[in-house]
């Protein structure tokens, strides 16, 4: 039966990713043709907890943005209404559930379904409150295109082309000063960032996490790149790579919280004391996630954000949209995060890096 629907809700979760803005545009533009009302749940699922948290999104509000990075309705990575940080009283932190406020907060503003935009973690606050009831669409987010039911996420061919442009620079002052350069690129569990630009931009070693890596191996491609007289070498790890018997490697930052990072100086300084060679590293960091969205990215984003309103109209809630080229389809939230989409062992790509003589560490 086809829904009832005057107003709905949309809401970016997890880190950044460019397309966002074009995702929200879509959305309003969308919804208006249908005489519906749109608003924006600021910061995720906190702005249901705040004054004024909640925003009117229309035709005015989504004017030109269709090309800008970030999300005009703001994003956070701790936001989780399902494990929510709060105080006992004894001063202590503890976990909280506060999904049925998240219910209850968008029954009082008259909101009919939402459109949570975001990668796994989002995607599996949304199914948790499909569950308890709520009108619920999953739009795929990450620039890391973990996620297994859809082709593409949006975001991830725009970071693939920031690092690529990253690495090429990085070309010419490791050959004029007769470097390694080692350059750690974002990937949590999966590497295809890492894989996708370091072929792009034709890096002699990448290290992923779907494959343990050797020092020894890594070590015996910079020497061979030497003994040819190719007096550089270019080393392009993702985030959650490990070695052998390893595993990956995190660092404390602000709050005492743990995050990944620190593998690319680690690799920097094995180069450099199994081989003496002079070596550098840097962490590309946020820069991948920074500046708008490519026009793949654009359009991608544009696509998924009409789906998803089509699939409100039709009331097919607790589906996410998808890529399966050509098309965009809906599949079960609960089949979107059942698994991370890692890079296969016989990806074509993978293949490709080898037969080029690239280094994958084993």
């Amino acid at each position: 039966m086809t829904p009832n629907i005057r107003r709905i809700a949309i809401n970016t979760g997890g880190g950044d990713a460019p397309g966002l803005n074009a995702v929200i545009r879509a959305v309003v533009r969308s919804s208006e043709q249908r005489g519906w009302e749109v608003f924006g749940i600021k910061d995720g699922y906190d702005g249901l907890f705040e004054e004024n948290g909640i925003m009117r999104l229309d035709r005015s509000a989504v004017r030109g943005i269709t090309h800008l990075g970030g999300t005009i309705i703001g994003t956070t990575n701790r936001g989780d209404p399902l494990n929510w940080r709060a105080l006992d009283e004894q001063g202590s932190t503890i976990l909280i559930d506060r999904s049925q406020e998240v219910i209850d907060a968008l029954a009082a503003h008259e909101i009919d379904a939402l459109i949570a935009v975001g990668g796994d973690g989002s995607l599996s606050i949304a199914q948790a409150l499909f569950e308890k009831g709520l009108n619920v669409i999953g739009v795929p987010k990450t620039i890391d295109n973990d996620l297994a039911a859809t082709n593409l996420t949006f975001g991830f061919l725009t970071a693939v082309e920031t690092a690529t442009d990253a690495i090429d620079k990085l070309h010419s002052t490791a050959e004029a000063h007769e470097r390694v350069m080692v350059v750690e690129l974002m990937g949590r569990n999966a590497g295809w960032i890492a894989l996708s630009a370091g072929v792009a931009a034709t890096a002699d070693v990448i290290l992923i996490p779907e494959i343990p890596y050797e020092m020894e191996r890594v070590c015996d491609k910079i020497q061979e790149r030497y003994a040819e007289g190719r007096n550089f070498a270019i080393v392009v790890v993702a985030e959650g790579a490990f070695p052998v018997r390893g595993e990956p490697l995190f660092q404390r930052q602000g709050g005492g919280k743990q995050h990944l990072g620190g593998i690319g100086a680690l690799i920097a300084e094995g180069i450099a004391e199994h081989t003496g060679q002079e070596t550098r590293h840097l962490v590309l960091g946020h820069l991948q996630r920074g500046g708008g969205p490519n026009a793949q990215d654009r359009l991608l984003a544009l696509r998924f954000g009409a789906a998803a309103v089509d699939l409100v109209a039709t009331g097919r809630f607790g589906c996410m949209v998808a890529l399966d080229p050509p098309d965009v389809l809906a599949v079960p939230l609960a089949e979107a995060i059942a698994e991370t989409k890692n890079v296969p062992l016989n990806s074509d790509i993978l293949k490709t890096a080898r037969a080029l003589g690239t280094c994958m560490g084993d």
